[in-house]
């Protein structure tokens, strides 16, 4: 394979709590500096790109000496916590902005699907916005005229295709506007996180897509995704970007592995204190517990036993208690979701939890194969969106499950996972 996309020791420095590079000061210092062919005098200092502490510099560096190729009709995928540098990388790739240091060459034309949806005009209709995002995208109106009808039937929005985009629900609108950029031709596609949104057909849909581009069509794309099953589907290699700086690079599972081990590691932070969470915060996750049935603390569990699940909580500010709901996540190695408990949805009121801290939900069979979980804790009122969203917290506790006789046939089930069951939530007295 040919080599289309050669990145040299990338370097973006950012200027913290100011719009732009920084002050007219440094931007005469540098330009004297540059007309005396002496070297930046700001590129040696800047903090390390870590958000979850201060900072100890004016400068910090987004991105520090990346360097990797890519080969032509290659799938790399781009992962790493938020705040990590992927985002930042496209945009340098995409000549969004321009690297501090560092040189890219490519051959051929770089297309990007960053935001989705960019240029969107409410007031047109789906199909004059096709023709609009189109041309925003590159497209020529030859181009778009003749993909027309194939970029609608892949949207899935036939029926509403001449009716103006306002009266399109979210979905609908990244649905449209995917299809779009889906249909480019060029020779290497960047996208970042476009899948995160959409439904499991759409999601599925989309991922064939991508296949096509890249094993069919023989073209390169860059895939950046928290969606670790995503990433293991599509991509042939991975990089892994940690503060800014490329901790790993191999083949997808390698990758993975080490992105999981690492994102997994408590620090000796204690979850109250974790700076990883989203949500307005008027309650948070202060500590999760496992305990058997006899309310021993555990680390690890027999599938099929029962589990019991004690979840702490601080309260900030006032909570509208009969609207409060609690999800619990279990997720596996590609942070794919394998069962859930929603509290709403058990018929469970936190009346209760106005006069106390913690709770338990009760699992009276785990029917989880025996394999390694994690667990993700969502507070909300009302819906898990938007500004309903109180606190949550990925990766709250690991749940060993060993392999156990759950049909009790003498046969211990194999590696996987298996259905949802029944739970209920309980308090006690504090």
């Amino acid at each position: 394979m040919s080599i289309i996309l050669k990145v040299s020791d990338i370097s973006k420095q950012y200027r913290l709590g100011l719009v732009g590079t920084g002050t007219m000061k440094h931007d005469l210092n540098r330009w004297w500096a540059r007309i005396r062919g002496k070297e930046d005098p700001y590129a040696n200092v800047g903090a390390t790109n870590d958000r979850s502490v201060k900072a100890s510099s004016d400068y910090v560096w987004a991105l520090k000496d990346i360097s990797f190729e890519v080969n032509t009709g290659e799938v790399l995928g781009i992962i790493g916590k938020n705040g990590a540098g992927k985002s930042t990388l496209l945009k340098i790739l995409s000549k969004v902005t321009s690297p501090s240091t560092g040189v890219i060459k490519s051959r051929g034309k770089i297309a990007s699907l960053l935001e989705v949806g960019t240029g969107f005009h409410p007031e047109l209709t789906g199909r004059e916005n096709i023709f609009l995002n189109g041309a925003i995208l590159g497209m020529t109106k030859g181009e778009i005229a003749s993909k027309i009808e194939e970029i609608i039937s892949f949207s899935g929005c036939e029926m509403y295709v001449d009716t103006p985009v306002k009266r399109y629900s979210s979905g609908m609108r990244v649905r449209l506007a995917f299809a779009v950029a889906a249909h480019l031709e060029p020779d290497i596609l960047v996208i970042d996180e476009v899948l995160a949104v959409g439904d499991a057909e759409f999601q599925a849909k989309a991922i064939g897509k991508m296949q096509d581009i890249s094993k069919k069509d023989g073209r390169t794309v860059l895939f950046v995704s928290h969606n670790m099953a995503a990433v293991k589907n599509l991509c042939t290699r991975a990089i892994v970007l940690e503060n800014g700086t490329m901790a790993f690079e191999g083949n997808t599972d390698e990758a993975i592995k080490f992105y999981l081990r690492s994102s997994r590691s408590a620090d000796g932070v204690s979850l109250l204190h974790r700076t990883d969470r989203q949500g307005n915060g008027k309650m948070l996750v202060k500590d999760v517990q496992l305990f058997n049935s006899e309310v021993e603390p555990i680390a690890e569990l027999i599938s099929g036993n029962e589990l019991l699940i004690r979840v702490s909580v601080k309260k900030v500010a006032p909570i509208n208690y009969d609207k409060l709901t609690f999800a619990f996540n279990f997720r596996d190695h590609y942070e794919k979701n394998v069962l859930s408990f929603v509290t709403d949805e058990m018929g469970v009121k936190f009346k209760d939890l106005e006069q106390q801290d913690h709770f338990f939900l009760k699992i009276p069979k785990l029917y989880l194969r025996g394999d390694l979980y994690y667990l993700r804790v969502v507070i909300f009122e009302g819906s898990p969106s938007g500004e309903n969203l109180i606190d949550r917290l990925e990766n709250a506790v690991k749940v060993t499950v060993l392999p156990g006789d759950i049909w009790n046939t003498g046969v211990v089930n194999r590696g996987g996972s298996s259905a949802v069951i029944p739970a209920e939530c309980f308090f006690n007295e504090a």
